[in-house]
């Protein structure tokens, strides 16, 4: 049926999961009709909104079209898009962030709520009514299961080729029936390379034929070219002293231009035979496989720029053998991640000098995004590294604060901490230790003096001497950006 007699069968209050991860394989017509449907009722004096839960982030035509239409009562796990992020920052929309591995077993626990329609974009149903995912599985298995609807969007711009990449796996359940994951290398396939639904539940099948809209990755610049060059000079020390093998561990990177060229570092290093257990593939990784220094990606779902998905998409035979795409209660699993021994490296708004990250906050109340996957890895990582430019907003903002305005990941999940000035490697130091080497390696030249002077005063005046802070300064820098536009002074 045509999108808007589908999006016809979504009723106001309804919980709605749609498919989605990263701005690949959501839902492009239905989600569209129902915000042109939205902003009638308003229009008339009905009200009308829905509780949207998805994989991580979408694309315009689902999070900006009903954020613009004000259709969006509650979203969750994620949101980077600019519309819902005013929404959510002016109150208008309740947003419950969480770590993505969580999201499937919370839903299945039950206490977020019934989940009365699923909206998943899929590219073929199978004669046996089995269904091919998309360019993501995110949380696709879990919503077709406990979904009351189920509305499928058929996206025929989808190579069939991808037929065969995914790896949906059925065996996960909540205490006391959990079993071991069997899954003991990147490259194994423990599941089914097919959705299934009951078919009872299928109200509507919409066709499609449209792209997926990500936004293009930045050339690296002189900063990330940096950030690249002292991580890749750490990862080589460390395979000199035996603590990583040649072949490096299972690579995770978080979705960004630093990670980006990271990744892209990579090609022209001595590292051969890799792997990635991860959450998203972007263009560094295909342009790894491409140069036969990666092995196999496993992944939940494709981040890549316009140009890299139509490469993907017009070769997607000859990549279907070197990717998995998995549900991300698994591609985000953390004991997957603990005992494959992941190396990961994530971006951060700021860090303070003990290490404590913040990833989603600016100046500590307004959200900027979601933490999505990179607390389930940085907690479990064989190496949990992060990375980014020292400074921001044209050097008006330090990223090395005296204390974060927000923490998403303590200091005991950080281990290395990466900007342009430098690497600290933070493991096996004390607090003190830390913001020594911190101050000294990472900190931009305008703002290290007043880091240390800082450092020096609460040396003498803090109340304790284990993490030593000055409460009523160590969010003065946050407080002199807001009122003069720099934290300079």
């Amino acid at each position: 049926m045509p999108a808007g007699r589908a999006a016809q069968l979504i009723s106001a209050g309804d919980t709605v999961g749609m498919s989605g991860f990263t701005g690949s394989g959501y839902p492009k017509a239905v989600p569209l009709a129902l915000a042109a449907r939205i902003e009638a009722e308003h229009a008339a004096g009905r009200p009308f909104s829905i509780r949207v839960w998805t994989g991580a982030s979408t694309g315009p035509e689902l999070d900006g079209a009903l954020a613009k239409a004000n259709g969006i009562e509650l979203r969750l796990p994620y949101n980077s898009d600019p519309i819902a992020r005013e929404e959510i920052n002016r109150g208008a929309m309740s947003y419950f962030d969480m770590h993505l591995s969580q999201v499937a077993p919370m839903a299945w626990q039950g206490f977020l709520g019934d989940l009365d329609v699923a909206v998943i974009e899929v590219t073929a149903i199978r004669e046996d009514g089995s269904l091919v995912p998309s360019s993501s599985v995110g949380n696709n298995k879990t919503w077709l299961d406990r979904a009351a609807k189920v509305i499928l969007e058929v996206n025929c711009w989808q190579n069939p080729a991808l037929e065969g990449m995914h790896d949906v796996y059925y065996g996960t359940a909540l205490p006391p029936h959990r079993v071991p994951i069997p899954l003991r290398r990147p490259d194994d396939r423990i599941g089914s390379p097919y959705l299934r639904c009951d078919p009872s539940k299928i109200v509507a099948v919409v066709e499609t034929d449209a792209p997926d809209r990500n936004l293009p990755f930045s050339a690296p610049d002189e900063n990330a070219h940096a950030i690249a060059g002292h991580l890749l000079e750490f990862l080589r020390h460390e395979v000199t002293r035996g603590r990583l093998p040649s072949t490096l561990l299972p690579l995770q990177s978080g979705v960004g231009n630093v990670a980006n060229a990271v990744l892209a570092g990579l090609v022209d290093s001595p590292f051969t035979e890799m792997t990635a257990y991860t959450e998203v593939i972007q263009d560094g990784m295909l342009e790894l496989l491409d140069a036969g220094k990666l092995r196999m990606a496993s992944a939940t779902a494709f981040s890549l720029s316009p140009a890299a998905a139509a490469r993907l998409n017009g070769n997607m035979g000859s990549y279907r053998d070197k990717m998995i795409l998995r549900p991300q209660e698994i591609s985000n699993h953390p004991e997957i991640i603990r005992r494959l021994g992941c190396v990961a490296m994530n971006g951060l708004i700021e860090a303070d000098i003990y290490g404590a990250v913040n990833s989603t906050h600016v100046m500590g109340s307004r959200i900027q995004n979601g933490i999505g996957g990179s607390g389930d890895f940085a907690r479990n990582a064989y190496m949990s590294i992060f990375l980014s430019p020292s400074t921001a907003k044209a050097g008006r903002i330090s990223a090395i604060v005296p204390q974060a305005s927000h923490v998403d990941h303590i200091a005991q999940d950080v281990q290395v901490l990466v900007t342009e000035q430098g690497l600290a490697d933070l493991r096996g130091l004390s607090p003190k230790e830390r913001a020594r080497l911190i101050i000294a390696n990472c900190a931009h030249p305008n703002y290290r003096p007043m880091l240390a002077d800082y450092f020096a005063r609460a040396l003498r005046g803090a109340y304790g001497q284990q993490t030593p802070t000055l409460p009523g300064e160590a969010l003065s820098w946050h407080q002199r950006f807001m009122a003069t536009g720099s934290m300079l002074p």
